[in-house]
């Protein structure tokens, strides 16, 4: 396994990390979400990513249990949390205060732990102000409840803006993003975050490496039955997703994979991998044999010499737009 700084953070955290979104306490069975985590980490992944909302905290639940029963080295790991999604009413989502505090509070009971590694506002709230978030994930770190507060899908400007008020208040900024991020997916990150990267030193935590399947080439030749775009709620990613230039690249993809002697899914993972300002790549997965298959991406990103870039590039046909250039 390769560890990288998590941003200009003294924290070291693993190329490849293990995400429960979607499968944690949803689509696989407790049994199997533990033979994930207890495989990833036998394979040197130390980040657990999870969040409030994911199967409305029985995500959380099913990792706590895992994490209490496996009694690894709490020094060993890194998990975390997300705030926003917490209920229904009122006082149960967004980034106020009182939510912040309370979330993180469920999170450490459910988690079945003193603190998190990591803990990201899941989502901008328009309807708080900026300082109050920045000052409830100050007095959090102060507490000892958190150690690295961060963001995840902000824009550039809500990025600096929450470092701004940071310095003016003598507060602790935030550490890193957690974005989207695949061939397919690209302007973001490589472009509107260049400046928080190389200037602010700002780390990342980057989801849906496979484009919530479609890198796979599970769906080259049409639309398999048992599928994660199959399940019920989805049917809007599934139409986000799955067309024919997403379909075309995956099969030409599929063959500089051969040519690599890999699987598609390495290859993705492993072109992820290759951008210097991703700090870790988030795996999900429902089998072990697929999370097996995925770590072979580091082994991969070791291939992508400058003429397998280019070819992936003419298929991509996506290089994002920077201005001026």
């Amino acid at each position: 396994m390769e560890y990288r700084r998590l941003g200009k953070s003294g924290l070291k955290v693993s190329a490849l990390s293990l995400g429960s979104w979607l499968t944690f306490g949803k689509q696989i069975s407790d049994d199997v979400a533990e033979e994930l985590m207890v495989a990833a980490y036998e394979n040197g992944i130390n980040f657990f990513d999870n969040a409030e909302i994911y199967a409305r905290g029985k995500s959380e639940i099913v990792m706590g249990n895992i994490l209490a029963k496996q009694n690894w080295s709490r020094d060993s790991y890194i998990v975390s949390s997300k705030v926003f999604w917490g209920g229904d009413l009122p006082t149960q989502t967004g980034l106020s205060r009182k939510h912040v505090f309370e979330a993180c509070h469920a999170a450490l009971k459910r988690l079945q732990v003193d603190y998190l590694d990591l803990y990201f506002c899941h989502r901008p709230d328009p309807e708080t102000p900026i300082e109050e978030t920045v000052w409830a994930m100050n007095d959090l770190i102060r507490q000892g409840k958190v150690l690295y507060w961060g963001t995840s899908e902000w824009s550039s400007q809500q990025i600096m803006e929450a470092f701004n008020v940071a310095r003016r208040e003598h507060l602790i900024p935030p550490t890193m993003e957690q974005p989207q991020y695949n061939m397919l997916h690209r302007q973001r990150f490589e472009v509107e975050y260049e400046r928080i990267f190389s200037e602010m030193g700002y780390g990342s935590t980057i989801w849906s490496p496979l484009a919530s399947g479609v890198l796979t080439g599970k769906y080259n030749d049409g639309f398999p039955e048992d599928t994660r775009l199959g399940m019920k709620g989805l049917e809007w990613l599934k139409e986000k997703v799955i067309n024919d230039e997403n379909i075309r690249i995956s099969r030409e993809l599929s063959k500089v994979a051969a040519d690599l002697g890999c699987k598609l899914p390495s290859l993705a993972i492993a072109w992820c991998l290759k951008n210097p300002h991703v700090s870790t790549v988030i795996l999900g997965g429902s089998k072990k044999h697929h999370l097996i298959d995925n770590l072979k991406a580091l082994e991969v990103a070791e291939k992508i010499d400058a003429s397998v870039s280019e070819k992936i590039e003419e298929i991509l046909n996506n290089k994002p737009f920077q201005a001026g250039f």
